[in-house]
């Protein structure tokens, strides 16, 4: 059985007869903010109208964005503060949209009030966030956990009840992908431990596999039985055959537990190897309630929205990172040194079965790179099966994405990708090991916005040696991006050393300083840090998220970048045309031997037709291509014309014997009298032609 107590606690929580409880809950004799006091004023006003919200933020009732869109149907408070640019963010026609912000205000203005007067650690998917960030001794959290129940912990734990009362498992795992789900986590299992001392507990996920790999704090152990890292699969079915007799626990794979001096040991000696991700099968929803997550849009941040707006089912097409080069990535841990490509084949079983089992058509690859070979398979495949999906995946922005692989990728369904240009500057991106330049980067964003992908970039600020001026520079080439129109989305992120990255394992390299050595006994990860010939990072945050803001929206493009902080900054040393040159430069085109040529079209009409030049007749053929939106008609000479038209089924993607160029090269000029092919790939018909649909990818 499967289980999700943080939608059972906010349905629960964000509900009449939630909100009515926690309202009678509220000490009325506390001081309150004055934002408090208004909320705690119209509780009736919200209790009224939070199911119909949530129900509508459940995508099970739409015609409320109506009354919504109206602003004066919700009660406000201070997150409304910003309401008066919902016109300019959303424009006139984004009712749903501005619907669902609206709702998601009134939520977030709910959650100030718990967070004052009800639960400090409340949030929606960050609670306690702060006790498990960077907690490099279990002392905090292990006094929090002393304490009395909060009101949320009481209903996480009325949740948890739930599922007991049903039966009562022998195994209960537990995943902890981030900081803001651990406190949760230990509460649990501290409950199960205290009334069904018998239930055996494991924890993994994502913090276990970063922050944890060097726990040697025994308290932990009074509400886990196990710590689980990596690949999850072997290690718990190791785990079973240990609870059930069948393995001793020193033959246990990559798990932490007390041993028989009740001291924290590390458990690796078992000689099962880890399945292979052809092997481990398509995710399973069953049992999560799908109908009652919610869909909110937190920022008017195109990118962001994709996050939280709508339910994808989520999918890897690789286990790893092909790049695996990064210098600020924990390329040391097997979830990124570990490279596992699937197949398209299986890729696209595992998207009609999650398809039949869940209803949902949209996926998010959540690769730490998606690799571009994988992804143009797989688009054919998608192509080749007939599928109908919305996509969208984590890239690099390498050079491998043609203007002609990113209109193949949008033919299959792709919506947006998402990539790091981190530091936009050359040097900064050579120390990173990123692999691309700012040109690069330029040129690629283009062709996917060219093809109506959308493009949001993660930037980084704050890297080892990285200088005001760098910063400054950066600055103006994420400027002329999103002026150029090449980049729609971005988010600026402040650079974490961790102990798993190059940086983090060898500071002296990269002229940091780690503050200490010391090792905790609990999480291990992010290292505090000194950068003495940097520039002082914290102080660019505001300005460069602020400035980001606009050019988003597409404005202030004119503005000096000095405009955007209240403190002096060097004068940008890159051109103002830097980026629309790099896009102006000419690449090359011509295409190489071994690249798969595809037509996405559909087969002309052909009509023949006789012309008189110079007293001599000739046949052509004039072939006319529907389009999903236009048609369009090109006159090609009668015999080449027959060749096309015999050669373009064998290049659909439903033949699954793809055709190269190096193919139809030897093919054609094997005719007698058709000539060079090249001169015929350049001539005025094919040029049309990969207008409309004929790819080189």
């Amino acid at each position: 059985r499967q289980a999700d107590l943080g939608i059972e606690v906010i349905t629960a929580l964000f509900s009449k007869a939630g909100l009515t409880a926690m309202f009678d809950a509220i000490d009325r004799t506390m001081v309150f903010s004055e934002n408090a006091r208004r909320i705690i004023v119209l509780s009736g006003d919200y209790i009224r109208t939070i199911d119909a919200v949530i129900l509508f933020l459940q995508g099970r009732n739409p015609t409320l964005a109506h009354l919504l869109a109206q602003e004066d149907f919700l009660p406000e408070a201070s997150r409304f503060a910003q309401v008066d640019d919902l016109e300019w963010a959303f424009g006139a026609m984004g009712t749903q949209d501005k619907a669902k912000h609206i709702a998601t205000l009134y939520l977030e203005d709910l959650a100030d009030l718990i967070t004052e007067c009800v639960d400090e650690h409340f949030g929606f998917s960050r609670y306690a966030e702060r006790l498990g960030r960077s907690a490099s001794n279990f002392d905090a959290l292990y006094l929090a956990l002393s304490k009395p129940y909060t009101y949320i912990d009481g209903l996480l734990i009325r949740q948890l009840e739930r599922h007991f009362a049903v039966e009562i498992p022998d195994l209960v795992v537990i995943t902890v992908p981030f900081p803001g789900n651990l406190y949760s986590a230990l509460r649990c299992g501290q409950w199960i431990k205290t009334h069904y001392p018998s239930v055996k507990i494991a924890m993994g996920g994502g913090f276990a596999n970063t922050e944890l790999r060097s726990v040697s704090d025994a308290r932990v152990f009074e509400f886990w039985d196990f710590i689980c890292l990596d690949d999850g699969e072997a290690p718990l079915y190791n785990l079973l055959e240990h609870l059930s007799g069948k393995r001793p626990v020193e033959l246990l794979k990559r798990t932490f537990a007390l041993n028989h001096r009740q001291e924290v040991e590390y458990f690796n000696h078992s000689l099962s190897a880890d399945y292979k991700q052809a092997k481990v099968g398509t995710p399973d929803y069953t049992g999560l309630p799908l109908d009652a997550y919610i869909s909110v849009i937190e920022l008017a941040n195109p990118m962001h929205r994709l996050w939280s707006d709508g339910r994808w089912n989520k999918l890897t097409m690789a286990h790893g990172c092909y790049w695996g080069k990064c210098t600020f990535c924990d390329i040391s841990l097997d979830y990124i040194k570990v490279y596992e490509p699937l197949t398209a084949a299986l890729l696209c079983d595992r998207v009609e079965e999650l398809v039949a089992a869940t209803g949902e058509t949209g996926f998010h690859f959540v690769d730490e790179a998606a690799p571009p070979a994988l992804m143009r398979a797989f688009a054919l495949e998608v192509c080749r099966r007939g599928l109908t999906i919305s996509w969208w995946a984590n890239i690099r922005f390498e050079k491998s994405f043609t203007a002609d692989l990113c209109l193949l990728l949008k033919a299959s369904g792709c919506i947006a990708v998402s990539g790091g240009l981190e530091v936009a500057s050359d040097r900064l991106l050579a120390l990173i090991q990123k692999g691309v330049t700012v040109a690069q980067v330029a040129r690629v964003t283009r062709n996917f916005t060219a093809a109506g992908i959308m493009v949001h970039a993660y930037l980084m600020y704050g890297f080892p040696t990285q200088t005001a001026q760098e910063t400054v520079d950066s600055l103006e080439m994420v400027r002329q991006l999103f002026e150029q129109g090449v980049l729609q989305s971005g988010f600026w992120h402040q650079f974490a050393m961790t102990a798993h990255s190059p940086v983090g394992m060898s500071p002296e390299a990269f002229q940091v300083n780690r503050r200490s050595n010391a090792v905790g006994s609990f999480a291990n990860n992010d290292l505090e840090h000194s950068d003495p010939t940097g520039g002082n990072h914290d102080a660019f945050s505001y300005g460069l998220k602020k400035s980001l803001l606009n050019y988003m929206h597409g404005i202030c493009f004119e503005f000096p970048l000095q405009k955007w902080f209240d403190f002096k900054i060097p004068t940008t040393k890159i051109p103002k045309n830097y980026i629309e040159n790099a896009l102006n430069e000419v690449e090359n085109t011509f295409p190489k031997p071994t690249v798969k040529v595809v037509w996405l079209g559909a087969m002309p009409a052909a009509k023949l037709q006789t012309k008189i030049k110079k007293g001599k007749t000739e046949n052509w053929l004039q072939l006319t291509f529907h389009t999903k939106k236009t048609s369009e008609s090109i006159e090609i000479e009668a015999l080449k014309g027959a060749w096309l038209l015999e050669k373009l089924p064998e290049l659909s993607p439903q033949n699954t014997d793809t055709k190269s160029y190096k193919d139809l090269e030897t093919d054609f000029e094997a005719r007698l009298d058709f000539g060079e092919f090249i001169l015929f790939w350049y001539s005025r018909p094919l040029e049309q032609l990969r207008k409309i649909g004929l790819l080189v990818v």
